[in-house]
């Protein structure tokens, strides 16, 4: 058997200790996130936490926000997959309900207020946020965009910058700055309001 021709191998060994301590070290830091905010965050007392040394940190990410990024992105990114279920309707409420999954955990509800307000002080980690975690979680989004379009569902034309802020931002609003709980109910109007707000067409049968 050529080497190409190899199965790849799951990590064993060695390589399965250092896997499970990185991800370890991630829900810790997502943990001290959450307790301190992000001002009082330190690879310190994430170390600390995780009975490791800090050069064991240092290996993996360079400095307190790339590990502070890293750690949003790992538990934001899987979060915006958008399964097809066939019609636009069906798409919108999967995506809401994931929406409201990744904005109501309790760890992430305390730290993305505080993240936000810093990345407006903070270039760097503006840019880091947006290119590990908004970005992603938007280039995900357009797949729902794209089959709505190939059903013809939606115009090619759909502003697609706008609709992928609506479907964070209404749940956004209610939860951290109205403080108000969203339920099923909530979400069904917020499905039937931006189906009418994009104009979208009865979806089309499959030949």
């Amino acid at each position: 058997m050529e080497p190409g021709d190899r199965e790849k191998r799951k990590p064993t060994g060695a390589a399965v200790l250092q896997l499970e301590l990185t991800e370890a070290i991630v829900d810790i830091a997502l943990d001290e996130l959450a307790a301190k905010g992000f001002g009082r965050f330190s690879m310190e007392a994430v170390a600390k936490r995780a009975g490791v040394g800090k050069s064991a940190l240092y290996r993996r990410w360079p400095s307190k926000s790339a590990l502070a990024v890293s750690a949003l992105s790992q538990l934001s990114v899987p979060l915006a997959e958008t399964p097809d279920t066939g019609s636009l309707r069906g798409d919108l409420r999967a995506v809401l309900a994931a929406v409201l999954s990744w904005l109501d955990d309790p760890r992430f509800g305390r730290i993305l207020p505080d993240v936000v307000a810093e990345a407006l002080r903070n270039e760097e980690l503006a840019e880091a946020l947006t290119a590990n975690v908004g970005d992603p979680r938007r280039e995900r989004g357009e797949a729902l965009i794209d089959r709505a379009v190939a059903r013809r569902e939606l115009p090619e034309d759909v502003d697609r910058e706008l609709m992928l802020d609506l479907l964070a931002a209404p749940i956004f609003w209610r939860l951290t700055v109205r403080r108000l709980p969203v339920g099923q109910e909530f979400l069904d109007s917020l499905v039937d309001m931006l189906i009418r707000a994009l104009g979208a067409q009865p979806e089309t049968p499959r030949q």
